[in-house]
């Protein structure tokens, strides 16, 4: 049984490494130049898969070189590409700048992630995950069927809305919201969010129905919240290359420790370990550990 399957948009990211990132008219000389497939789901289903769970994928690419190399490299990650479709088009593209501090500056060229719908063999496959976990889409007609997916399925849902959907306001997102067990955000995510605090913050999700609020704090590991408990775990120290899917490698940790029926807390653990890991290699994948860890 797959015990995971993710839905999000799948990119060819184009990551720029650069003392510092420019201001208007400024020149800045790229000292590293790397191409690794990334979007957000994808980097956790990938994550995960490195840590031994069974994962599939629901999502789109290109008839174009970028497409083929995204897809070929989930299958040599293990991941099920069956709920992948390959249509005429451009794959999506990100262009990542990364400063020397390890943090970054993101541009989002969707492509044929602006064209993907649920169709039924797509929603059959949806429903035979433990978890749904989603992501953002750049494009409004993404959203609104995420949205409506939802009451059709069974399996529990784990929800990284990214800064594309934060800063759509918790009204907006309060149909997805309600629905989930496992929310995940930054520090910045929750308060665009919500317009408060992360503490606060995650009182406010918890009561808008999400059963479980994450929140990752960087250095400082993260804050979880339920409507009975809260709990802060620390986190691990790390050389920062690049934070680029910190968040998504997370997630992967926390969701592995879940499923195999660990503590929150261990959850969280786990977490941020596997987060330590990503942002110590350029890209959201190359510092991804093996099952070992999980």
């Amino acid at each position: 049984m797959i015990e995971v399957i993710g839905i999000g948009a799948l990119n060819m990211d184009r990551l720029y490494l650069v003392e510092h990132i420019a201001e208007p008219g400024e020149e800045v000389r790229i000292d590293t130049v790397s191409e690794q497939p990334g979007g957000s789901a994808a980097n956790t289903i990938v994550g995960l898969a490195r840590l031994g769970i069974h994962t599939g994928f629901i999502g789109r690419v290109g008839d174009d070189a970028d497409g083929a190399c995204v897809r070929l490299e989930m299958e040599r990650e293990g991941v099920d590409t069956g709920g992948i479709e390959t249509v005429p088009g451009r794959t999506g593209i990100a262009i990542v700048l990364v400063d020397g501090r390890g943090e970054r500056s993101m541009y989002v060229y969707p492509g044929v992630n602006d064209e993907l719908c649920m169709t039924p063999e797509n929603m059959s496959y949806a429903k035979s995950a433990k978890y749904l976990h989603l992501s953002s889409f750049a494009g409004e007609d993404q959203f609104e069927m995420q949205k409506g997916i939802l009451d059709k399925l069974e399996s529990k849902i784990s929800f990284a809305p990214g800064m594309l959907y934060a800063q759509k306001g918790i009204d907006a997102l309060q149909a997805i919201i309600r629905q989930t067990e496992i929310i995940f955000l930054n520090h910045d995510e929750i308060e665009m969010l919500t317009g408060s605090g992360y503490r606060d913050g995650a009182e406010k999700l918890n009561k808008a129905g999400a059963a479980i609020v994450v929140v990752t704090l960087g250095r400082d590991g993260c804050y979880i919240r339920t409507p009975d408990s809260e709990t802060v775990v620390p986190g691990y120290g790390a050389r920062v290359v690049d934070t680029t899917g910190a968040g998504d490698a997370f997630s992967a940790g926390f969701l592995c420790g879940r499923l195999n029926g660990r503590p929150l807390g261990e959850c969280g653990r786990l977490g941020n370990r596997v987060a330590s890991m990503c942002v110590e290699a350029v890209g959201a994948r190359a510092g991804l550990p093996g099952a070992e860890v999980c």
